[in-house]
């Protein structure tokens, strides 16, 4: 065992994530969130369950498989006992999800959306049913028996099936039948509700007509999960230039085959069952969860564009839209609003539009002579892309370092890297040990008085969808001094050169871990004087926990601020009792990292790509800008200051390793909601026209009644 885990104050990262997971379940739970909403939290869970098998099961396992004897530095377990108290924990989970999802059934009914079987339906009903599963569904079907002249079909990860055990004279088979892609997932039944039937059930219950010359004696949906977490490093990166992109494609195939990590089931199998599976898919009992969740809730996401507007309204959040940023005039172009004082903006209550129009505006005028961006996630229809194109296109030097790792964006990035590169544009594709997670854009205009930068950097993707949907920093700043950093990252990264030396970025693997730590000691030197708030997405990096435990323990007062996992334990006494743990979950998820040490104009902040997590101060590129403008520190500072003191959708984390709600006694902080509000007060002051407002229905005057008292 570790001394860290001799202390007591570290927890296993994948037990972190899983409560993680049941603060999002929690949402779903919370009958003051609006009922499709809980849906989409619902949903959020399950899709986030479905990735942590696919990834971090999957690499646990294979841990287990390399070498079993590798110890966990922060909880001192090995990969098969880490497996045992992940699948244990799992289960409740499971439990929970299908107590919640009955709850919002039920909530949805009186609101006349009806999921139903087929059992449930109405005798005209049925015959609609049957009538399209004889002329719809089974034309498609690809159905299989198994048996000695048929091997068990490789199933896809998370593709759903009805299996059946068949039964002919004197001999038993196995049938599958997989869900036509073609098909929609769900059947809108005809009438004035909307009822409807998933497409599952109805395979399921007319599943003795794909099979009509066996006898069913035993029938159920399935679904496999399979470990997604290819390494890249399993074929060699040394290919010819341009041969990058032909090896993602070759690793994306092979994931498609890996080891199956989980199987789902939509009722309790027989013992016979179970082992025929278990023997097939070579997985134990106790990786088989059974579910009366739909195992894929994508089906979920049109259900408001099927309802009446007013309705609709009354089941969802308040409507919301990114606004304009008040910092910003239409009557000037960026590149010069932002030599008069640097731009800040906060996703995604303020519109990503301004850095896309400052893209535009550079891709037509004549003194930019170059553009450059680096690239981890972005959106299947991006704007921005075009721009980089079209400023390609009109003789500017337009250079992109794209990452084709990120997980199941591969494909994405893939075919827009084809896109730009048949522009003219310039690609990079970062390294072979480190993936590019820096979100960094820097143009550059030729001048009279020489070269002139301005330089974006942000803490999430430049991802159009996202910025609508995460919480995130984006600074556009003229500082020539960070410009020129900028400038000497874009040519480190084209020469493949890691240990570049910075004078204002922060930038990992070389230099961003070892200032952190620097800026942790300072503090710690200061003892009670002393001051940290870091806000990570997770915390898991062993020397950084032990640096914050040292300031603990010197009386510094360290505020986290975390909103998935974290492996640091706070509250314990002699060691981290100094340290508080915030995790807000609510509707938009929390994505800024924001690093401030210190007080007053004496602080020290930095916004970044970069969380404190092992895999991204060694094994990323990752860059840390400062903040130097006094009006976005001190809103940076504001935002902060709105996350500790939120009392609504913020919870604490416990010395136990559990979260519970706050509770202050105090009126009632949502910090999300009183930065909505905050958006749409600066954009009313700034005296932009505004959308007639719509009649409101009843009970959507009611859920905006209860938001601002909330306030």
């Amino acid at each position: 065992m570790t001394e860290l885990a001799k202390h007591r104050y570290t927890q296993n990262r994948e037990l972190s994530w899983l409560k993680f997971n049941e603060r999002v379940l929690e949402e779903a739970q919370d009958e003051d969130v609006p009922v499709l909403e809980r849906l989409k939290f619902l949903s959020i869970f399950t899709s986030n369950l479905d990735e942590f098998f696919m990834v971090r099961v999957g690499s646990l396992l294979d841990l287990f498989l390399e070498d079993n004897t590798i110890i966990d530095k922060k909880s001192g377990m090995t990969p098969d006992r880490q497996l045992d108290e992940v699948y244990g924990a799992v289960w409740p989970l499971y439990a929970k999800r299908d107590l919640v999802y009955a709850d919002i059934e039920s909530e949805l009914r009186e609101c006349g959306i009806y999921a139903l079987r087929v059992r449930e339906l109405e005798p005209d009903e049925k015959k609609f049913v049957k009538t399209y599963f004889k002329d719809q569904v089974l034309p498609v079907l690809s159905p299989q028996i198994v048996d000695v002249h048929h091997p068990f079909p490789h199933l896809a990860s998370k593709a759903i099936h009805v299996a059946a055990l068949l039964k002919r004279k004197n001999s038993s088979v196995l049938g599958l039948a997989a869900l036509p892609g073609t098909l929609p997932r769900a059947l809108f039944l005809p009438g004035r509700d909307i009822r409807y039937v998933l497409l599952e059930d109805i395979l399921w219950e007319y599943i003795g007509l794909v099979f009509d010359r066996y006898e069913v004696t035993e029938k159920n949906i399935l679904c496999v999960t399979r470990n997604a977490d290819i390494h890249y490093d399993d074929e060699t990166l040394d290919v010819e230039e341009g041969d990058v992109r032909f090896l993602m494609k070759k690793l994306l195939h092979k994931r498609r085959r890996l080891a199956v990590v989980r199987l789902e089931l939509a009722g309790w199998p027989s013992e016979a069952f179970a082992e025929y599976f278990c023997k097939k898919l070579h997985i134990q009992t106790h990786m088989i969860f059974v579910t009366r969740t739909p195992m894929n809730m994508d089906h979920t996401a049109g259900f408001g564009l099927k309802l009446p507007p007013a309705l609709e309204r009354a089941l969802t959040y308040p409507e919301f839209t990114p606004k304009p940023s008040a910092q910003v005039t239409d009557t000037d172009s960026i590149a010069r609003q932002v030599r008069k004082r640097d731009i800040l903006l906060s996703y995604p209550f303020e519109s990503m539009e301004p850095f896309l129009r400052m893209i535009r505006e550079a891709a037509r005028d004549p003194s930019v002579v170059a553009i450059k961006l680096s690239i981890y996630r972005v959106a299947q229809k991006a704007r921005l892309i075009e721009s980089l194109c079209a400023a390609a296109e009109n003789g500017k030097d337009v250079t992109v370092l794209i990452e084709l790792r990120a997980r199941f964006d591969e494909q994405n990035n893939i075919n827009w890297s084809e896109r730009l590169e048949e522009a003219g544009c310039r690609l990079i594709f970062g390294f072979e040990d480190f993936k590019v997670h820096a979100k960094v854009c820097l143009i550059v205009r030729k001048e009279k008085g020489g070269i002139h930068y301005t330089t974006q950097v942000g803490t999430g993707n430049y991802n159009e969808v996202t910025a609508a949907q995460y919480t995130d920093l984006s600074l556009i700043t003229a500082d020539q001094g960070i410009g020129e950093d900028a400038a000497h990252f874009f040519n480190n990264m084209a020469m493949n050169h890691l240990d570049g030396v910075y004078r204002h970025f922060l930038v990992a693997p070389g230099g961003l871990k070892l200032k952190i730590l620097a800026l942790i000691e300072e503090q710690t030197r200061q003892g009670e004087q002393g001051r940290i708030i870091l806000k990570l997405n997770a915390l898991t990096d062993i020397d950084i926990i032990e640096k914050l435990s040292e300031a603990s323990r010197a009386g510094v007062r360290v505020d986290l601020i975390i909103r998935g996992i974290c492996c640091l334990l706070p509250g314990l006494p002699g060691q981290t009792d100094n340290i508080t743990v915030t995790s807000v979950v609510g509707r938009f998820l929390e994505h800024s990292r924001i690093y401030a040490f210190g007080e007053g104009d004496r602080q020290t902040m930095y916004i970044s790509s970069a969380d404190m997590m092992t895999r991204s101060t060694h094994r990323r590129v990752e860059v840390a800008c400062p903040v130097y403008d006094p009006r976005s520190r001190e809103r940076v500072g504001s935002i902060l200051d709105l996350l500790l003191r939120d009392n609504v959708k913020a919870r604490q984390l416990r010395s136990d390793g559990f979260y519970e709600k706050k509770r202050t006694g105090q009126s009632p902080v949502s910090s999300q909601d009183a930065l909505i509000q905050d958006a749409a007060a600066q954009t009313a002051a700034k005296g932009r026209p505004g959308k007639r407002k719509k009649k409101s229905h009843p009970r959507l005057k009611r859920w905006l009644e209860k938001w601002a008292a909330r306030l």
